[in-house]
Parts: C-alpha cells; structure tokens; sequence
C-alpha cells in the first residue's frame, strides 16, 4: 500500500509545478476601463453617438418610400416671411398691382373736393392726375389751365388714375416727400365752413379713385359732385358720360371750382334718392338740402 502512494503523491506534485509556471509565464490583466453611462432615450437626454471605427465603411441609409414623410432633422429652419422685405401679404399684392409711370400734357382743370382744395387734375387728352389735397396750395400756384406739365408717379398696372409723386411746370417741380422720421407733424390746414348745396346736369367725366373705385363725377358745368365709393358702386347704372345727374349735399363754391359732397342723388330732381342711409333704393325724400348742422365729409 505504501508502494502504490507515493507514485501519485509525486505526480499531483508535478502538476502543481507544471501549472504554476504557465501562470507565471501569462502576462498580468489590464485594467477595465469603466463603462460609459448609459443615458434613458427620452428628449431631455439625447442618445450618445458612438464613434466610428478607423477603416469603416458608413451605414447605407434606409431608401425612401413613396408617400412617406421625412425624417426629422436638428438644423434650424428659416421662419416664414410675408412676401419681400416682410410686407403684409395685402400690402404686398398692392404693390405688385402698380407700376411706376409718367405722363406729359396740356393741364385742362384743377379736381377738387369739397373742402375746396385741389386733390386732382385733368390733362387735355384725358388723363387723370390724383395727388394728396396737402400738395393743393403749392401746386395752385406752380400752374395754372393751359400751361404743359410733367407727371411722374404710379399706375394700376391695368391702366387708369396716375397718383403723382411730383409734378413739374417750366424747370419747378413739387413732390410728395414723407415727413422726416421724428418730425413734428404740421398743423391742420384750415377749411370753410361747408354750405348746402344742389346742382345738376349732363356728366362729363366720370371720376375714379387710384385704386379704380369711381367716388364722383364730373358735370357739363363744371361742379364737381363727390360721393363714397360704396354709393358709386349702389348706382353704378347712373353713372354714365351723357347720363343727366342731380345731386343735393354740403360743399363749397372758390375761384378753383364747385364741389359738393352728395347725400342724395337722382336722375331727375323729383328722383332724388338718399345714399348715405347704406341703400340707393329707398323711396323718393322730400326736394331741398337736408336740415342739421353743417358737417365735413369724412
């Protein structure tokens, strides 16, 4: 029994020593670096990005399928704009209605309201000139009827009235100029006092609006009878060159001109009609100025 022992004593001693230098031979583990922190998918943290390997060919992105939409990106975009330079998309389309224009001609007559100012001209072939009424004392005395004037301005790209921005008589030339930014704005021009007025005849012109909407006419005696253009669109049908007109309001009689502003309006006297009730088609009112106090067209 001593004899069979001693042989397997040895050989699990041999094992040991064989096993110890292997391990003695091996090189000693690296340290481990710590794993990286894993954050939760959600908005507030964003997924980490893991670096791509040296030599690596990049993921083929996925094809696109008909009707699907994009994939959301991080790049900002730009906000939209109301059309150039940021303008209103009315103000926009306003412009882009007009277009700069200039005329040349014989000036005919002064068109004026019926606050007695000049806010117009007519050129002998026609043409109608508007300008803002501030302009009326400065272009009253650069021209007078018959003399030849320069217009320059803008138009409808469709044709129509010219609104001035300068007109100019033998080498002078006033111009619409905005005030100066800050500037103190001027004091109110001052008016007369309107009085009641009627008047009647044959049209001669038809009178329009920068934008085409007619707000008077014209008649063969040279009063000038002026209504809103909303009444001019109500009786659109008596509103023709030849057609008789007659008209009852508040204006003012100066060396320019006559001018009224129309409270009611008719084809004959005994027609006269009330327009700035909102309706052309009441019954006939009673024949003579309509009573209250004296009051300045808006």
């Amino acid at each position: 029994m001593t004899l069979t022992r001693f042989p397997l004593r040895a050989g699990l001693l041999a094992g040991l020593v064989v096993a110890s230098g292997i391990a003695g031979a091996q090189p000693a583990p690296q340290a481990v670096p710590p794993a990286a922190p894993v954050f939760p998918m959600t908005d507030a943290a964003p997924r980490p990005m893991a670096e791509p390997r040296a030599g690596a060919l990049p993921a083929p992105m996925p094809e696109a399928r008909p009707g699907a939409l994009a994939a959301p990106t991080s790049e900002p975009r730009p906000m939209p704009v109301a059309g150039p330079m940021g303008l209103p998309p009315a103000v926009q389309a306003q412009a882009q209605a007009q277009a700069q224009a200039s005329v040349s001609g014989t000036l005919a007559r002064w068109l004026i309201n019926p606050n007695g100012e000049a806010d117009g001209l007519l050129l002998q072939d026609g043409t109608q000139v508007s300008f803002p009424p501030h302009l009326s004392a400065e272009l009253t005395a650069l021209a007078q009827p018959g003399e030849r004037i320069d217009v320059s301005g803008w138009r409808a790209t469709g044709g129509g009235v010219l609104q001035a921005q300068q007109v100019s008589v033998r080498g002078r030339t006033v111009a619409d100029q905005p005030p100066a930014p800050g500037a103190v704005p001027p004091a109110p021009r001052a008016m007369g006092a309107l009085a009641a007025m009627d008047a009647g005849g044959r049209i001669v012109r038809v009178l329009s609006t920068g934008r085409g909407d007619v707000n008077g006419v014209l008649l063969e005696d040279g009063t000038i009878v002026r209504f809103p253009p909303h009444v001019g669109r109500m009786i659109g049908g008596l509103l023709q060159p030849g057609a008789p007109l007659y008209a009852q309001g508040w204006g003012t009689r100066s060396p320019l001109g006559t001018a009224l502003e129309a409270t009611r309006l008719g084809a004959s006297p005994k027609a006269l009609q009330d327009v700035l009730s909102g309706s052309a088609d009441m019954p006939a009112a009673r024949p003579g100025p309509v009573p209250g106090p004296q009051r300045r067209p808006v």
